[in-house]
């Protein structure tokens, strides 16, 4: 080959391989435990590393991940969950007793003896678990590990030795992994066999102290009712669930008052309020496409604006972070399998549902401002609060403040409460993460309206910074990536 030749083949090639290691660059996922391990701040209200770089919790309830899906599967979900701006998934490592994966591998081949549980040549059920948390570690992703879903322990099919020896065997197994968050419980009341969930958590701990630990109640509970003072519980989570205002369904023993069912912001108050005060996040809340109340497919679905509304209320009201669900992705429905409370969509067209690529703008705007000195505080709203869809929520730090309005209603606004004799005030879009300023104002309550009019789901975030400070600029339409580097 001629010499000119070889150099028109070779030349091209120059220039494409910098191009492609720039974009593996760009690809490349946050490792959040490159900051150390997950620890409670000292102020009690919110999750950091080890060297002090905040964690805001976005997770996705992806339930049914260990038994549904198949390598190829988990890869594909996982990566979407990154690109979303997901951090944590929630699975159930057991949702049944025994439990059996997409690979037909039982969880328990000898009951509850692992002595044997690894055989040579053969991918078990728990090589599939080890091959979901190595995916999600290469990810940046946390995996919330409940343990075992508490329906089968309702039934009695876990006494408390089993727990003892699936603990140890759990805590052995995975204490060295670096993206854990052990989850106790399972939609359950923690009243119910509160002697299983001890021992579990007690003998994991004893083994494992290098990760965070909480309990998954049951519908509209809190695990504050129940292990609020337990040692092993670090921080305290609560299920709002799926019922609309008034459909209580024979419920009893509310933490929140009658026909505020929709109003997840109240468990967040009731859970900070108790000793010790621990972090608290809403595990649970309605799912994006699934019927209100859950059981009858014929009722109206919860909607992308509903999702929105859970996440900002619950964060505003003081939550280290929130948890988003979807029908279809919860319990990975695949095309010609039935669905469960009504699901349609095979879970990776749900991938595309609005709700789910919204949450990531929450978590931006969070990590935009000071993390740890953020407080909720009601008094920002000058007047009524508003109940129910009308409610404004409001959070502020030292020199910003934040409020939540669902409904785009008009609203009064204290803008002393923080520091600056003037304030730059900007409107944000839950919907697509777009700012929009709106100018400079006068330290007083100031009148706003939101020109897009009065209506369920016209939901804006309503920004006010000390005009000294410069988190964020008056020409940018959106904010950049904060997502924790």
């Amino acid at each position: 080959m001629k010499k000119s030749a070889f150099l028109r083949m070779i030349l091209p090639l120059l220039f494409i391989i910098p191009q492609i290691s720039a974009q593996e660059d760009e690809n490349k996922p946050y490792i959040p435990w490159n900051n150390g391990k997950l620890v409670v701040d000292e102020g009690k209200r919110y999750l950091r590393h080890e060297n002090g770089t905040p964690f805001f919790w976005l997770g996705e309830t992806g339930w049914y991940l260990p038994v549904r899906l198949n390598r190829d599967e988990a890869e594909h979900y996982l990566e979407q969950c990154r690109k979303k701006g997901f951090n944590v998934v929630q699975v159930m490592v057991m949702n049944t007793i025994p439990a059996i994966n997409t690979y037909g591998k039982w969880a328990l081949t000898d009951g509850f003896n692992f002595n044997e549980i690894d055989k040579k040549g053969d991918y078990g059920y728990w090589d599939h678990m080890d091959y979901i948390l190595k995916t999600a570690e290469r990810k940046g992703i946390y995996i919330g590990m409940v343990c075992v879903w508490g329906s089968p322990v309702k039934q009695g099919k876990m006494t408390v030795e089993d727990a003892k020896k699936y603990g140890e065997f759990l805590g052995n197994r995975y204490k060295e992994q670096p993206n854990i968050v052990w989850i106790m419980g399972g939609d359950i009341p923690g009243d119910i066999k509160p002697e299983i969930w001890n021992t579990l958590a007690t003998t994991i701990k004893s083994i494992d102290n290098n990760h965070l630990m909480t309990f998954h109640p049951r519908g509209r509970t809190m695990s504050s009712t129940w292990f609020n003072k337990a040692p092993w519980l670090d921080f305290n989570m609560f299920q709002s669930g799926h019922r609309r205002y008034g459909q209580r369904m024979n419920d009893i023993n509310y933490p929140i008052e009658d026909y505020t069912e929709e109003d997840n912001w109240r468990y967040v108050e009731k859970s900070l309020a108790m000793e010790p005060t621990k972090p608290v996040i809403d595990g649970e809340p309605s799912y994006e496409n699934i019927p209100q109340g859950l059981h009858d497919p014929n009722e109206v679905l919860w909607k992308d604006h509903d999702v929105r509304r859970y996440a900002y209320w619950s964060v505003f009201a003081g939550a280290f972070g929130h948890t988003y669900g979807n029908n279809s992705i919860m319990q990975m429905k695949k095309d010609g399998i039935g669905g469960a409370y009504g699901a349609k969509k095979p879970w990776y067209k749900a991938l595309n549902d609005p709700g789910m690529n919204q949450m990531r703008y929450l978590k931006n705007l969070i990590l935009t401002f000071p993390f740890f000195e953020r407080i909720p505080d009601p008094s920002v709203i000058a007047g009524d609060n508003g109940v129910r869809y009308e409610h404004l929520i409001a959070t502020r730090g030292n020199d910003y403040l934040l409020v939540y309005n669902y409904m785009g209603r008009p609203m009064d606004i204290d803008l002393t409460k923080i520091s600056g004799q003037k304030k730059n005030v900007w409107w944000y879009s839950p919907v697509n993460g777009s700012l929009k300023y709106l100018g400079e104002f006068e330290n007083k309550i100031t009148h706003f309206i939101d020109e897009t009019g009065y209506r369920c789901g016209n939901d804006k975030v309503l920004i006010a910074i000390d005009t000294t400070k410069d988190y964020i600029k008056p020409e940018w339409v959106n904010l950049p990536d904060a997502q924790e580097e």
